[in-house]
């Protein structure tokens, strides 16, 4: 079951709201101006005159009985009530096309009307017309753990509202958040003095533990998912453990197995940054500072002579569409000169490049102390910074250029665990 945490604001909409950095007019994700904007209340014909008139019309958007404040004017046509026996007699296959288009998140909601409905969802046909339907959009999935209990919250941003869903089919080991891809979500943890990793569908609520790897020791993992091929790939970068390095493995979901790779070079200490772009993945080397990119295809490392900003404090790399790399961190040895820079790689002249800095405002906001920890990951040109101790979230759009904070952010735990996530029921963990 999946409880709402929070009103939605147009749910219909897939923009995404945004603060002005000009400051002319102040708006954040989950929260709507004082401007009679929504499509709603343009499609009516609403006028901006006096709030004293705001009226609450009753509506069932999609099936829901749910209150929308409708503001300034009276709905021009009464409310209308589908007859149950016209909904019974809907074939099946165009209540799966409807179903399909359904926010996954709401779809939970609708599981309790029927029994019929119910198992619908998990009918071959529903996950067929599912599969081809636009994503969602994304969403920006938190973990924690609540005394021993897994705890999930799921911040849509076109619905502009945040759902809980059910971790406790978790095993008690799960406790690392690797990251999300193409609907599936990948944990890791010590069960004992053994290091696993597990795939699960949140949506479903299906998971697996993955066999054991050849150097099963504690290693930094990145999943990827093939829709075309419906299959994944789980990736264990190289790393030292002891006096001896440790190859690189991957793990094939189609062989449901892991082959050893080639071993890093050793002369690099590897951070835990890393990003996967086209095919590639590229890790961040702390002993000396630089990149090295792993090619799945071939089963190879290659560095790359791509020199980084001078100063920099904290580096994070962030994949973006189209082979699009971006390199996110901080400058300056003073709070006072600090500030947060986003570049580019320049992969033609293997150089970086700024695109964007952060503007001082939201930098002071998100980071009032130098010393302060922030995460940053991104998905599809959007990058999400989140901070620790002030438990906020702030997201940059890379094509629009335009920096957002999320409203009603749930990041007041410390250990919260932070990742995009695309809500899918048709992704499957085998």
């Amino acid at each position: 079951m999946v409880l709402g945490l929070g009103d939605a604001s147009d749910s219909r909409s897939r923009d995404l709201p945004v603060e002005e950095d000009e400051g002319r007019q102040l708006t954040y994700f989950g929260r709507s101006g004082s401007r009679t904007t929504s499509p709603i209340a343009r499609g009516l014909g609403f006028r901006n005159t006096s709030p004293s008139r705001q009226k609450v019309v009753k509506t069932k958007p999609r099936g829901l009985d749910e209150e929308m404040i409708a503001t300034f004017a009276k709905a021009p046509h009464p409310e209308v009530f589908m007859e149950d026996n016209i909904w019974a007699m809907l074939p099946e296959d165009l209540l799966n096309e409807i179903l399909a288009r359904v926010p996954p998140f709401v779809i939970f909601r609708l599981r309790s009307v029927c029994k019929r409905w119910n198992s619908i969802l998990q009918d071959n046909g529903f996950l067929k017309f599912h599969s081809q339907v636009p994503s969602h959009g994304p969403c920006l999935l938190t973990f924690w753990k609540n005394s021993q209990t897994p705890q999930c919250s799921v911040f849509s941003l076109p619905l502009k509202q945040w759902y809980k869903i059910p971790f406790t089919f978790l095993p008690q080991w799960a406790f690392w958040l690797v990251g999300s891809s193409g609907g599936l979500v990948c944990f890791s943890g010590l069960d004992g003095l053994t290091f696993r990793t597990l795939i699960c569908n949140p949506l479903t609520q299906s998971w697996r533990t993955l066999p054991s790897m050849h150097y099963n020791q504690h290693r930094q993992l990145i999943m990827v998912v093939d829709r075309k091929k419906r299959s994944f790939k789980v990736i264990a970068a190289g790393d030292i453990y002891g006096d001896k390095s440790l190859p690189t493995e991957v793990y094939d979901s189609k062989l449901d197995s892991w082959s050893l790779h080639q071993t890093m070079p050793a002369v690099n200490l590897c951070s835990s940054k890393m990003a996967f772009c086209d095919s590639r993945l590229y890790m961040e080397t702390i002993s000396p500072l630089g990149l090295m990119m792993y090619q799945l295809d071939a089963g190879y490392w290659e560095h790359i002579p791509a020199k980084f900003p001078r100063s920099l404090l904290d580096g994070y790399l962030v994949a973006g569409t189209q082979k699009r790399l971006f390199l996110v961190g901080r400058i300056g040895l003073y709070s006072t000169l600090q500030s947060m820079r986003i570049w580019e790689l320049d992969h033609a002249k293997v150089i970086w490049i700024e695109i964007s800095r952060m503007p001082p405002r939201y930098f002071r906001a998100l980071l009032r102390l130098s010393a302060e920890r922030f995460e940053c990951f991104g998905q599809d040109n959007l990058i999400c910074f989140t901070s620790w101790n002030q438990g906020k979230g702030l997201i940059f759009d890379v094509d629009k250029k335009v920096w957002s904070w999320i409203a009603g952010c749930t990041l007041q735990t410390y250990n919260s665990q932070v990742c995009f996530y695309e809500p899918r029921f048709d992704a499957s963990i085998y």
